[in-house]
C-alpha cells in the first residue's frame, strides 16, 4: 500500500507559472530575474495558505538553476533543481522562526551567512512565519539585512505585517499576496480531480472554494476530506453533510414563505435548521448573505459579484425576480439589526424568530405605504396610485369604559362612569384622507412613508421624537415687550427661587441644583450673572434658559432681563508624592528639621 500524500503537498506549484491566483507577484519576480535586479530581502506578506512560501521556494530554485528557460522558469533537470527537490541543496536554507526565534538561533544564521557558495551563485535564506522573532533576534538581526554580501538573498515570509519592525521593513521589498478568488480555487480543484480521476460537480467545487475563504491550502485539505468522505465523488450534497454548510435550498425555500406572508411556514424550517445543528447567528448571517445576493441579481453590471456556480446563479436570477427592491432594502436592513443584537439577547431563538415574523410583514407594508407614496421596484419610480375608493375596514375600537367596566364592576363598589372625550388613536400616526372614511369608529390609520435614500418602509419612532423635539426648539422664542420696571436683587431672588421650586417638582433635579448651589447677582442694566462650575452645568442651564427668562421677564415686568454665566475659578492644590517633596515641604514649616537631620547623622530615603 503506497503512502498517501494529501493534495496541498501533491500538488504544490514547482514553477512560477503553476502558481494559482498571484499573477501580479509571480510577474514581477519574473521580470526582476531576467533583468538581473533581484533585491537583497525580500518580504512575502498575506493570509495563510495562499501561496507565500511556495512563491519563496520556487524563487530560492529559480535564481540558482543552471539552464533558465526563456521566460525565467527553473528547468528542474539540473544539478541545482534536483538537489534543491531532493531536500539536500548546500545554497537553499529554511528557518522556521516560530521555533527558532531566539538570539542565538539569529548568531548562528549570521555565521553561516559569512560562508560563500561553494556551488552556484547565490545563497538563499527563507525565514517562515518571521513576526515570531524576539525583538533582539530583530535587533541582532538589523545590520546583516542592511549589508549581506553579495551572494546571499533573504527571503521573509509573514502573515501579520504589522507585528514587524519598521527598520525591517524598510529594508526589504515587500510583496503583498491577494487572497485567491473563488474561480481560481474552483479551477484548480477541478484539475486536480481529473488527474486523480475524482467525480465531481461544479457545485460543489464552488462550495469548497468559497468555505475555503482565498486560501488554497484550506480548500485542498477540505478537498481531500471530502474524496474520503463519499468516495471519490465530490457533488453537492456530499460538500453540504461533510462540512456542516447551510443548504442554499433553505434560503431559497424561507425566501419564498417570506415573500408570501407565511409566517408558519418561515418558523417551521427555522426550527428544521436548529434541528439540524446549525446555530441562529451562523443562520441569520446566512440569511443576509442570500438577500444581499438577490439585489446583486437586480442589475446585470452587478452580477460579478455573485461569487456561486452557474446553477445557483439561475436560481438566484428566477428568485429576484419576484423580490422588489424595496423588500430587499428592507430586508437586509432587519436582518444585519438582528445579527447585531443576537449575542446580547437573553432569548437568542426568539430574537431570530421576531425577524422572520417582520421579514413576513414587509410585503403587507409595502402595500399599505403604495397607496401614499411611490414604490420602488426593479430601478424605476412608479407613479403614484390613486386614493382607494372603498376604505380600509377594521373591527370599531370600544370607548375605554366598555372595556374596563367589567373589571371595575367586580373589584370597585359603584365605580363612576369614564368619559371618552375623543376615539383612541396612534400618537404618531397623520390622519386618513377624508374620502377614505365611512365612521369615525370604524377607521384603519394608514401611515404614510417616505422614499429616500436613508428611509425605511417602517417609521422610526426616534426620528419622529427628534423632529418633534426640534420643532419645540424651534417654536420656543423669548417674550419681549416695552415694559422695563425697576426691582432689586430681593424681589429677583424671589422669583428666582419661585422657577426653582416649580422645576424641582417638575423632576429637573440637576437644574434646580444648578439655580440654588450659588445665589444670582443683579448687575447693571437688568442683567442677571450665575456662578456655574463647570461647561456641562452650562449646557443645561442652557436648555432652560428660554423659559427662565420669560418667566422672570413676566414676573418682574421688565422685558430687558437677561441672564449670563461666569465659571468658577478652579484652583488646584498642589499635592506631595515623592519623600522628597513631602520633607521639603516638612523643612519650610520648620527650618530646624534640617540642622536635626544633621546632627544625628540621619539619612533620608527620598
Amino acid at each position: 500500500m503506497d503512502n498517501f500524500i494529501v493534495s496541498a503537498r501533491k500538488y504544490r506549484p514547482a514553477t512560477f507559472q503553476t502558481v494559482v491566483g498571484q499573477l501580479h507577484i509571480t510577474g514581477t519576480l519574473k521580470n526582476a530575474i531576467k533583468n538581473n535586479q533581484l533585491a537583497q530581502a525580500f518580504l512575502f506578506c498575506g493570509p495563510r495558505g495562499v501561496g507565500k512560501t511556495t512563491c519563496a521556494r520556487i524563487l530560492a530554485k529559480t535564481i540558482n538553476c543552471e539552464n533558465l528557460s526563456p521566460d525565467a522558469e527553473a528547468c528542474g533537470v539540473c544539478h541545482s533543481c534536483i538537489s534543491f527537490q531532493n531536500g539536500n541543496s548546500f545554497n537553499i536554507h529554511e528557518l522556521d522562526a516560530a521555533s527558532n526565534n531566539s538570539v542565538e538561533d539569529i548568531r548562528s544564521l549570521i555565521e553561516q551567512v559569512r560562508i560563500p557558495p561553494q556551488a552556484g551563485r547565490y545563497k538563499i535564506y527563507i525565514i517562515d512565519e518571521v513576526h515570531m522573532l524576539s525583538q533582539a533576534a530583530f535587533n541582532a538581526f538589523l545590520k546583516t539585512l542592511e549589508e549581506p554580501p553579495n551572494y546571499a538573498i533573504f527571503i521573509l515570509a509573514t502573515t501579520e505585517k504589522h507585528k514587524i519592525l519598521p527598520t525591517i521593513l524598510s529594508r526589504c521589498q515587500i510583496f503583498d499576496f491577494n487572497r485567491i478568488r473563488v474561480e481560481d480555487i474552483a479551477k484548480h480543484l477541478a484539475e486536480i480531480a481529473n488527474k486523480e480521476e475524482i467525480a465531481y460537480d461544479e457545485d460543489g467545487l464552488h462550495l469548497i472554494a468559497q468555505k475555503a475563504d482565498g486560501g488554497l491550502r484550506d480548500a485542498l485539505s477540505m478537498f481531500d476530506q471530502i474524496v474520503s468522505f463519499s468516495s471519490k465523488n465530490v457533488n453537492y450534497k456530499s460538500v453540504i453533510d461533510n462540512l456542516n454548510i447551510l443548504d442554499y435550498d433553505y434560503y431559497f425555500k424561507l425566501t419564498d414563505s417570506i415573500l408570501s406572508e407565511d409566517v408558519a411556514n418561515a418558523l417551521l424550517v427555522f426550527d428544521e435548521i436548529l434541528s439540524n445543528g446549525f446555530d441562529g447567528n451562523h443562520f441569520i448571517t446566512g440569511l443576509a448573505s442570500h438577500f444581499r445576493n438577490l439585489l446583486v441579481c437586480k442589475d446585470a453590471s452587478t452580477l460579478k459579484l455573485l461569487e456561486v456556480s452557474e446553477g445557483i446563479r439561475q436560481k438566484y436570477n428566477i428568485q429576484s425576480q419576484s423580490a422588489p427592491l424595496s423588500f430587499l432594502i428592507s430586508a437586509l436592513n432587519i436582518s444585519n439589526q438582528c445579527d447585531l443584537n443576537y449575542k446580547t439577547s437573553k432569548n437568542q431563538r426568539l430574537q431570530v424568530e421576531l425577524t422572520l415574523i417582520k421579514l413576513c410583514h414587509i410585503p403587507a407594508a409595502i402595500n399599505l405605504s403604495a397607496a401614499g407614496i411611490p414604490a420602488i421596484q426593479d430601478g424605476q419610480l412608479k407613479k403614484k396610485l390613486k386614493p382607494v375608493e372603498e376604505p380600509v375596514v377594521s373591527e370599531p375600537v370600544l370607548p375605554v369604559q366598555e372595556i374596563i367596566a367589567p373589571i371595575q364592576a367586580i373589584v370597585l363598589p359603584a365605580p363612576e362612569p369614564i368619559v371618552q372625550e375623543k376615539p383612541l388613536e396612534e400618537p404618531i400616526a397623520p390622519p386618513i384622507p377624508k374620502a377614505m372614511v365611512e365612521e369615525p369608529a370604524a377607521k384603519i390609520i394608514i401611515p404614510k412613508f417616505s422614499v429616500g435614500t436613508n428611509s425605511s418602509l417602517i417609521p422610526n419612532l426616534n426620528d419622529l421624537e427628534a423632529n418633534y423635539s426640534k420643532k419645540e426648539e424651534i417654536q420656543a422664542e423669548y417674550l419681549s415687550g416695552e415694559s422695563k420696571a425697576e426691582f432689586n436683587s430681593d424681589t429677583m431672588l424671589k422669583f428666582w427661587n419661585a422657577y426653582a421650586e416649580k422645576i424641582k417638582k417638575e423632576g429637573k433635579i440637576n437644574i434646580f441644583t444648578i439655580m440654588t448651589a450659588n445665589p444670582p447677582v443683579l448687575l447693571d442694566n437688568f442683567l442677571i450673572e450665575l456662578v456655574i462650575e463647570n461647561k456641562i452645568q452650562e449646557d443645561l442651564l442652557s436648555s432652560e434658559k428660554v423659559d427662565l427668562l420669560n418667566y422672570l421677564r413676566v414676573e418682574l415686568k421688565n422685558f430687558s432681563v437677561d441672564l449670563k454665566t461666569r465659571q468658577m475659578e478652579q484652583t488646584q492644590k498642589r499635592r506631595l508624592y515623592t519623600s522628597s517633596e513631602k520633607y521639603q515641604h516638612m523643612l519650610e514649616k520648620n527650618p530646624n528639621l534640617e540642622e536635626f537631620k544633621r546632627r544625628f547623622n540621619l539619612d533620608l530615603d527620598y
